[in-house]
């Protein structure tokens, strides 16, 4: 799969969940270590694990695929999935805030997420 739709995947994923404020951002032309960074944030530990839990299970389960490493912890505010080419921030609106990612990355282009799927009457 490529990576830009491994991106896409974990953003709808992590929405399936609720996650807060998710952005995709591009970082091919920045850095070598991997193509894309999906930002996501959650209210408490539980909606953390929820989001995390949601994007693994689903990679996994549906395409076969698992992080090469996770990091962080739901108690310290911040996980890491690292998928290799793309890497899932599970965050909470705090540490979010204070790490500042997206300012960080702020050369990086951000990725509009698929529209949401139409709901038939």
């Amino acid at each position: 799969m490529d990576s830009r739709k491994l991106a896409l995947l974990c953003s709808e994923f992590a929405d399936n969940k609720k996650a807060e404020d998710i952005v995709i951002l591009d970082v091919r032309k920045l850095s070598s270590v991997t193509d894309f960074f999906v930002v996501a944030s959650g209210t408490s530990e539980p909606h953390l694990r929820a989001i995390i839990d949601e994007v693994s299970d689903k990679l996994r389960e549906d395409h076969g695929l698992r992080p090469r490493a996770v990091d962080g912890s739901t108690h310290a505010a911040w996980v890491v999935l690292d998928y290799f080419d793309v890497i899932v921030h599970v965050m909470r609106a705090d540490a979010r805030e204070r790490y500042d990612l997206e300012s960080l990355w702020g050369d990086a282009p951000r990725v509009k997420p698929r529209a949401a799927k139409a709901v038939k009457p």
